[in-house]
C-alpha cells in the first residue's frame, strides 16, 4: 500500500504558508503526543522520527498500534472537525522533530483565505482517505478467510 499523501501534497503557495505558521518542536522516544477524547488543539508534520498512532483496548495495558507514520506525514486529524477531540492516541516511536501547528489559528486561515481552507482541506480529506483504506486492508487481511479472494 502507498503511503498518506506528504505535506508536499499541497500546492506549493498553500505549503509554505502554511510551514510559516508552524513552530520546530521534537519529542522524545515514548513521548505521548496526545491521547484518545482530549481536545486536539494543535497538529504536527514529522520532519524526522516516527510516530506510532494508536487506540486502547479494553482489558489491555497497551493501546493497539493503528499505524506508523514518518517523514513529511500528518500527525492529527481530529482538529480540523468538531468537536475537535482526538479520536485515537500518537506516541513517539524514535527521537522525532515536527513542524507544530496551532489548531485555532490554521482554521482562522481557512475561513479568511478560501483558496488556502479548500487546498488544506483536500490535503487532509486524501489523508483521512487513505488511512481508511489502509485500515479496510489490513481488517480484511486480519479476517477475511484465507483463499476467499476476497480483498
Amino acid at each position: 500500500m502507498t503511503r498518506a499523501p506528504r505535506i508536499n501534497a499541497l500546492p506549493a503557495p498553500h505549503r509554505e504558508r502554511l510551514l510559516a505558521m508552524s513552530t520546530d518542536v521534537s519529542f522524545e522516544t515514548g513521548h505521548r503526543l496526545f491521547d484518545e477524547h482530549l481536545p486536539a488543539d494543535r497538529f504536527w508534520v514529522i520532519r524526522t522520527g516516527a510516530v506510532n498512532l494508536d487506540a486502547r483496548v479494553p482489558g489491555s495495558t497497551r493501546p493497539a498500534v493503528i499505524e506508523m507514520l514518518g517523514h513529511g506525514e500528518l500527525v492529527g486529524l481530529s482538529w480540523m472537525f468538531p468537536p475537535y477531540e482526538w479520536e485515537l492516541g500518537a506516541e513517539a516511536l524514535s527521537l522525532v522533530r515536527a513542524h507544530e501547528f496551532d489548531a485555532a489559528a490554521v482554521r482562522a486561515l481557512c475561513e479568511a483565505e478560501p483558496a488556502f481552507g479548500y487546498a488544506l482541506t483536500q490535503w487532509v480529506g486524501q489523508v483521512l482517505s487513505h488511512r481508511l483504506q489502509a485500515t479496510r486492508v489490513r481488517l480484511l487481511d486480519m479476517y477475511a478467510p484465507h483463499g476467499s479472494g476476497v480483498l
